[in-house]
């Protein structure tokens, strides 16, 4: 069976980048009947924070992207301790003691004489007594002896992948403090957990080359793995600098709505069309991981506005019927409210806006050109209560007796009742608006 995972971890607030990982591996699962597991890696004890859990939880609920089970590392740190211990007596973890200088110094050296940056092992020269005075100096981590070979596997989304091991340092699975890291942590899992997909950034390649290593030495095989492109700014910047203010709260509470987010990130990057989505169901339908490609995907947030009001849009009254009667929307005008102002909001937030200025009425706008005109028209406005005829037979006889016409007859009106210069349809406005000038 298919088994896919989102793997956030608690230390903030998802932003648009983690979404994608989110986003597609969601999909895979619910393209095949499979699962999809929520796994909080929250194995740095530190930084991680019960309100960023409950803040990732909320933020995929809100999205729609709902998980079949949710798991914690931090309630697994046994299990890696068990496979920390299998590969020590296998001889591929062994235990180093250089400091952060040590190594960044070692770093440069490498550099300066054109050499690639890549541990040189020398923790395994050393004899049991040198362990034993670098260790009550200041402690150890310990690395995974990588297999010095080529590692390969096919990509989903880049096609096939050779890295050679000689390449790169071996990788540091546990820290001086014994916390474990993102490589081991995230080997066991995907293999206990049976993780048959695992999608995410471009930016983990590296670490999927390793990982395969240690998976094989575990005595596993690997998941299908695929990575897609990093997202750059509209001028191809560098993004990640600015994902913090580019948090999936943020975005709601600018009143974007979740399906034009899913719609977007769903194709963004690929060889499809972005088109918004009527449902979750139709992204599933409709997504194929071999149209993405490896080059950098530009993000402009200002692209999210127009798909949220084409989402708004389409709702229909069975949707918002709810929503609109929490606004304090009399039972009889909910239907019509909506109907009238639908086509002309962009958010949420301007549903209230519209419902205000039908109950309470609107500053009216009236330029001194246009005042005894407007004076004259009100004149002519038959009492309320108004209906959708009532709009064309007043200005009807406006035009008659003014002999106004076209903008000049509609533009100062509209304004007059409800203070702006564009708006619903006023045929479906006017008997919504229960104070006139």
């Amino acid at each position: 069976m298919t088994t896919t995972r989102f793997a956030p971890s608690p230390t903030g607030y998802l932003h648009i980048g983690n979404l994608r990982a989110a986003l597609f591996n969601y999909l895979i699962a619910r393209q095949n009947g499979g699962t999809f597991v929520l796994r909080i890696d929250d194995t740095d004890l530190v930084r991680s924070k019960p309100e960023y859990i409950e803040a990732i939880r909320q933020d995929l609920t809100w999205l729609g992207l709902e998980w079949d089970r949710i798991e914690h590392q931090s309630a697994r740190l046994d299990r890696y301790a068990d496979a920390a211990q299998r590969l020590r007596d296998m001889g591929r973890l062994y235990e180093c003691f250089e400091t952060p200088l040590e190594l960044d110094l070692k770093r440069k050296k490498q550099l300066n004489m054109g050499l690639p940056p890549v541990y040189d092992r020398a923790a395994l020269d050393l004899s049991e007594a040198e362990k034993d005075v670098l260790r009550a100096e200041h402690g150890s981590y310990w690395r995974f002896k990588l297999d010095r070979t080529r590692i390969e596997w096919q990509d989903g989304i880049l096609g096939p992948q050779s890295i050679d091991a000689a390449s790169l340092s071996d990788p540091v699975l546990l820290r001086a403090d014994g916390q474990v890291l993102y490589t081991l942590a995230s080997v066991v899992d995907d293999t206990v957990m049976g993780m048959t997909h695992v999608v995410r950034g471009l930016d983990h390649v590296t670490n999927t080359a390793t990982q395969i290593q240690i998976m094989r030495a575990l005595g596993h095989d690997h998941p299908q793995f695929a990575h897609h492109s990093l997202l750059v700014g509209p001028a191809g910047e560098a993004l990640s600098k600015r994902l913090g203010t580019l948090a999936l709260r943020d975005l709601a509470a600018k009143g974007v709505e979740p399906m034009a987010i899913l719609s977007l990130m769903a194709r963004l990057g690929s060889s499809d069309s972005v088109e918004v989505a009527a449902s979750i169901d139709e992204l599933v339908s409709g997504f194929d991981l071999s149209h993405f490609g490896a080059s950098p995907t530009k993000f402009d947030e200002n692209d999210l506005l127009p798909l949220s009001a084409k989402v708004l849009h389409g709702l229909g009254l069975d949707v918002m019927q709810a929503e609109l009667r929490e606004l304090g929307i009399p039972d009889a005008l909910v239907g019509p409210f909506w109907e009238a102002i639908r086509p002309n909001v962009s958010t949420r937030g301007e549903i209230a806006d519209w419902w205000a200025l039908c109950r309470d009425g609107a500053s009216p706008d009236i330029a001194a050109e246009d005042a005894e005109f407007v004076a004259q028209a009100l004149q002519l406005l038959p009492p309320q209560p108004h209906d959708e005829t009532t709009w064309k037979s007043w200005t009807g006889a406006v035009k008659a007796a003014t002999g106004r016409k076209g903008r000049g007859l509609f533009m100062p009106l509209r304004k007059a009742l409800t203070g702006r210069a564009h708006g619903p349809d006023m045929g479906r406005l006017l008997p919504l608006l229960q104070k006139l000038p």
